[in-house]
């Protein structure tokens, strides 16, 4: 479906969502399209695979805007409506891996989980942050990267703002730059492969993933590899069609796509109703 198709639509049902990387607590995460999306969807069961909350960077300082509770209180009424709500933490928000098996405000907790979609297929969900061998031996280097990461990400924002006012849709540097560095591109395959193998290692059918903010859905090996990306820079999502068919949503371009054709409705908080079990 066309970026005008998916617009057009006034609320988009799906089996299932999976998204991961909000990293709430921090000034590069897109909250404002997060809480869009979550407001034009309606599913069955959301994974949020990680990452979900930047505890690295609220240790450092504390930034919680109203943006942010936002989020954290849609995902609470979508589990009180009857949305089946499974956290499975990344390493950023890793304090939450001390309450695997419990239960918030109807949000189940896990290390990881076996989804089982429509036509089928059984899908390993984890956020992926074991098989970054920076991560996790040489944890120093992954915060000093995470320290340049914002910077990238600042400059983002204010490239972002720049288009904005020359009349272009939302556009990421920061992914750009990441495809365009040979270390970054080899990282993100052997990442692959790892994930891939795992999904092998345990019998399912493929794996859902997040952690590197990259997108994506192939197949590796004859196993199904999908990442669901994230909402920093590309503000994407994974979902599955009641058909057990799966689908990468950029709705950071469908947005964009409505701010600059008029003719397109533009997303406003008052059109779309709260969302209940599809």
């Amino acid at each position: 479906m066309n970026a005008s198709a998916h617009i057009a639509r006034a609320g988009c049902q799906y089996r299932a969502v999976f998204i991961s990387d909000v990293h709430l607590g921090t000034r590069g995460c897109r909250s404002d399209f997060l809480v869009d999306f979550l407001r034009r969807v309606t599913c069955e069961r959301m994974f949020l695979v990680g990452d979900i909350i930047d505890g690295w960077r609220l240790k450092n300082g504390w930034y919680w805007p109203q943006a942010h509770n936002d989020v954290v209180q849609k995902v609470l009424r979508m589990a009180r409506k009857g949305v089946r709500v499974v956290y499975v933490p990344g390493n950023h928000d890793e304090f939450a891996r001390d309450y695997c098996g419990s239960h918030f405000g109807g949000v189940e907790v896990l290390a990881d989980d076996i989804h089982q979609t429509a036509d089928g297929k059984r899908l390993l969900i984890v956020h992926g942050d074991h098989f970054d061998g920076v991560v996790q031996y040489a944890k120093w280097l992954a915060l000093l990267g995470d320290w340049a990461y914002a910077i990238v990400l600042a400059l983002n924002t204010w490239f972002n703002r720049i288009r904005r006012r020359l009349g272009f849709g939302y556009w990421s540097l920061s992914a750009y730059l990441k495809g365009k560095v040979k270390n970054a591109v080899q990282f993100i395959a052997d990442f692959e492969a790892a994930v891939a193998e795992e999904a092998r290692r345990r019998g399912v059918d493929g794996v859902v993933c997040g952690h590197i903010h990259k997108a994506d859905l192939r197949q590796i090996g004859g196993l199904t590899y999908a990442n669901d990306g994230d909402w920093v820079e590309s503000c994407t999502a994974l979902v599955e069609h009641f058909d057990g068919r799966l689908e990468v949503i950029e709705w950071a371009r469908l947005r964009s796509w409505s701010m600059i054709d008029r003719r397109l409705p533009a997303f406003t908080p008052e059109d779309a109703g709260e969302p209940a079990i599809a």
